[in-house]
């Protein structure tokens, strides 16, 4: 299997909390996007529920039909250095035509995505990857955007199902952390990884780096 280099990049409270508006009044916060430019990262990814709170147009796509894809497939719109990838298992969230954006979009779903919205995608100028029959293959997934869309370097920036998913999955190599100067502390805001079974062991890491700012955050770095 080919993959990219995967980083999974994050902002959190010192508890490890990562609600955006919680983060977003945390010193630091101009140091994710900064660091985020060092990790050179030209391709990010995110889940469906971070992109359709940040990154999609309002509304859901209504199917005219029903008819399912059932198979692997991808389509590959607009040569570029980096996407905006956005996880969509069936296919729901709404899009501008990519004509008009800075970094071309690339949605994954699985194959049992209606081919309605692979259309839509289609008639949006918007790449796109099928692949898993129920839930999406990742590692096939990665695979893809290795081979067919050039992508060598990834970050993941999204929540905690999407998070959990690749570590899960074995597919990241290095997980990078800006911690604000703040404590969340509210019951049931999202981590940075969660809903693993409870007898999971913990996933053993190496420190790489570690860089402390003036405004009090500190940028941890490592290898898994």
């Amino acid at each position: 299997m080919d993959k990219p280099y995967i980083v999974c990049h994050m902002m959190t409270a010192l508890d490890g909390r990562i609600d955006c508006a919680m983060v977003g009044q945390l010193p630091g916060v101009e140091e994710y996007y900064s660091t985020l430019q060092e990790l050179n990262l030209p391709s990010t990814l995110s889940g469906r529920v971070t992109a359709q709170l940040e990154l999609a147009l309002p509304g859901m796509f209504q199917p005219k039909r029903a008819d399912i894809l059932g198979q692997e497939a991808f389509s590959k719109k607009i040569a570029t250095s980096g996407y905006e990838i956005v996880v969509d298992t069936a296919g729901s969230l709404l899009w501008p035509d990519d004509r008009q954006t800075d970094k071309p979009h690339l949605i994954i779903t699985s194959q049992r995505v209606c081919t309605d919205y692979l259309k839509y995608l289609d008639k949006q100028h918007i790449s796109w990857i099928a692949c898993g029959q129920g839930n999406i293959d990742l590692p096939r997934a990665v695979d893809i955007l290795a081979r067919e869309f050039g992508v060598k370097r990834l970050g993941v920036v999204g929540g905690p199902a999407i998070n959990s998913s690749f570590l899960a999955a074995g597919l990241l190599d290095e997980i990078s952390i800006v911690l604000g100067l703040g404590i969340d502390g509210r019951k049931s805001m999202p981590a940075v990884f969660d809903g693993f079974a409870m007898d999971k062991k913990p996933t053993p890491l190496k420190l790489k780096d570690v860089k402390a700012y003036a405004n009090g955050a500190v940028w941890l770095r490592y290898l898994v």
